[in-house]
């Protein structure tokens, strides 16, 4: 199954939900008026975009539908889909310029962020680089166990320690390792715990002091994972840990096995981080890198309308 493919199939329930939803509602119409529009952003509103970004797509169509003359209802869908493009913007991959790279991964408990790291160490395994795991999430027993599986699968060394121990001393260790490897690529697992900004901020503040001290010029990236099926509830978790830390791109998972994939614009539109990587399926080659385009017409069956 090709990339374009295997990303379709896994919107499958999203487009459901917004692209037929869209077709139902403008072919109910024969010319473009505000009860049209209406029914648009009430749609979007149940598709989990969220009341802020739903209005604002519906902003944006008044105005391209005045600039551009349309009158026919059957306009609308490529109108849409060329608005989400504009609001995703460029896509952002990671940066890994220096050797190592670091990658901090944190998230909440359950919304697939140990597995999403061994799918990440997969693809850059396969893109022939060399990657060290660090499994600073010690604060959930399971986890460390959980990484070392992964860490297996994609051919890379887990750096570990034991429950409990303090996160900041298995990233030094990792860092380390990693040095002595000539890694070039370090990812590592953290704990967790939104319940507890003020424990969660010191915890993270703590790692990156000793990224900082260790690896001063190294390339970063803060990637936050979130489960779509959550819908508007991963929108706020993710303007949560925004409050905490600096968040540099999002991984969604799970976007296969549900309709609230229209999340990703919420995100993208309310708080101006990138999605990086989403899951399509369980396989160790379902997280991809995310691409607008892709996405887009994975929405809107290809882009045509």
């Amino acid at each position: 199954m090709g990339l374009f493919s295997k990303i379709k199939n896994g919107l499958n329930k999203t487009r459901n939900s917004i692209s037929s939803g869209i077709t139902s509602i403008v072919n109910s119409f024969t010319r473009i008026d505000e009860d049209l529009i209406d029914e648009l952003e009430e749609l979007l509103i149940m598709s989990d975009i969220g009341v802020k970004t739903s209005t604002d797509i519906c902003e944006r169509l008044r105005r391209k539908i005045k600039e551009n003359g349309a009158t026919d209802p059957a306009e609308i869908k490529l109108l849409m889909r060329d608005i989400i493009l504009e609001m995703l913007g460029e896509d952002t991959g990671l940066n890994l310029e220096t050797k190592p790279s670091v990658i901090l991964v944190i998230g909440v408990n359950g919304v697939g962020k140990t597995t999403s790291i061994g799918k990440i160490a997969s693809l850059l395994t396969a893109a022939g680089k060399k990657v060290v795991l660090g499994a600073a999430d010690t604060f959930r027993a399971a986890a460390i166990e959980q990484l070392q599986i992964w860490g297996d699968r994609a051919g890379a060394p887990v750096i570990k320690s034991t429950q409990g121990a303090d996160p900041a001393s298995v990233v030094f260790d990792t860092i380390a390792s990693a040095k002595a490897r000539g890694a070039d690529v370090i990812i590592c697992d953290t704990a967790g715990r939104l319940h507890n900004k003020k424990d969660l901020m010191e915890e993270l503040a703590k790692i990156n002091r000793v990224i900082e001290r260790e690896l001063p010029d190294a390339s970063k990236e803060s990637l936050l994972v979130l489960d779509a099926a959550t819908g508007q509830n991963a929108v706020n978790q993710a303007r949560e840990f925004k409050n905490v830390t600096d968040i540099t791109g999002i991984v969604l998972t799970k976007l296969d096995g549900t309709a609230k994939g229209g999340i990703v614009i919420a995100i993208h539109n309310e708080l101006q981080i990138p999605v990086k990587y989403i899951g399509v399926g369980e396989g160790i080659d379902d997280l991809q890198p995310f691409n607008a385009k892709e996405f887009a017409d994975g929405i809107f069956d290809g882009g045509d309308a």
